[in-house]
């Protein structure tokens, strides 16, 4: 019996060796970085559940020889941090909200509309992207004080308002919408208000997610001027109510610290893992045209 043998098959033995090879070693390193990244927060759980003689001995203590909620129930009421949790889901949702909404109609016109100077305007707004926000906090606080918005919702949610950013990403993800979509709506009699309602934003749903996600995170974790703005207690946001959880008794409670911590990051991990694939799919498709 005579075998066989046909051109080329040696050479695709190898290169599918090649490739198993190269996708296991990717699939190890991927899980090295991963277990990595995920490290300190695994290190802040295991630190929130310990005695706090234990946390912070050297060389450190893995596994904790007793399991204890003390350092939540703690942090829960030496500081009101449920009211610093209301605080900042009241205020981050509503700037997502105000965020996503501004964004994407400052984005439709950017990239559906046409009238004159419009993408020199664009690079102007584009531009404020490169202030510091470090620049403005003074005339902010001036113009906010002036108000007489100091220590309320207000100063929190109506500066952050407005995203150029967000703006920028929305409209490199409609620009991939075909015109043609928009053509049939205006034959059929919609106008701009109409074709943003009924076919822009359904079709940006990834996008519009991806942005709100962004802003939301953005607004959590804002620390500078919550604390420049903030003078009372009950108005105080997470960022503010974990530092001053720090000094409420003289010195570090690393557990308490550790559990506000776990706190403060569990509704930000909550949404990212319920809108992953979403905010993939918006990275992904959103492209750099125009």
């Amino acid at each position: 019996m005579v075998k066989t043998t046909f051109p080329g098959a040696g050479k695709r033995s190898r290169h599918n060796l090649l490739r198993a090879w190269s996708q296991a070693v990717l699939t190890i390193l991927l899980i090295v970085l991963g277990l990595l990244v995920s490290f300190p927060f695994v290190w802040m759980v295991r630190s929130s559940i310990m005695l706090e003689k234990e946390a912070l001995v050297f060389p450190p203590i893995w596994i904790p020889s007793e399991f204890t909620l003390a350092s939540y129930i703690g942090a829960l009421t030496i500081q009101p941090f449920a009211r610093y949790i209301l605080n900042s889901l009241f205020v981050s949702t509503t700037i997502m909200l105000g965020q996503v909404l501004t964004a994407s109609m400052g984005a439709y016109a950017f990239a559906r509309l046409r009238f004159p100077g419009r993408d020199k305007l664009f690079l102007v707004y584009l531009a404020t992207m490169m202030i510091p926000s470090q620049v403005t906090l003074v005339p902010s606080f001036v113009l906010v004080s002036w108000l007489g918005w100091i220590d309320t919702y207000f100063a929190f949610i109506v500066p952050g308002l407005f995203s150029a950013y967000l703006t920028f990403l929305m409209r490199q993800f409609l620009l991939n919408i075909p015109k043609e979509l928009e053509d049939a709506a205006r034959i059929d009699g919609a106008g701009y208000i109409r074709i943003f309602v009924t076919i822009i934003l359904p079709l940006a749903q990834a996008a519009l997610i991806t942005c709100a996600l962004l802003s939301f995170m953005g607004s959590w974790t804002s620390f500078l001027w919550p604390l420049i703005v903030t003078r009372s207690s009950d108005m105080r946001t997470v960022p503010i109510g974990l530092a001053a959880l720090q000094q409420q008794q003289g010195y570090v409670n690393f557990p308490q610290l550790m559990a506000g911590s776990v706190m403060a990051l569990l509704p930000i991990i909550i949404l990212f893992l319920s809108l992953q694939r979403y905010y993939l799919q918006g990275i992904a498709t959103t492209g750099l045209k125009g």
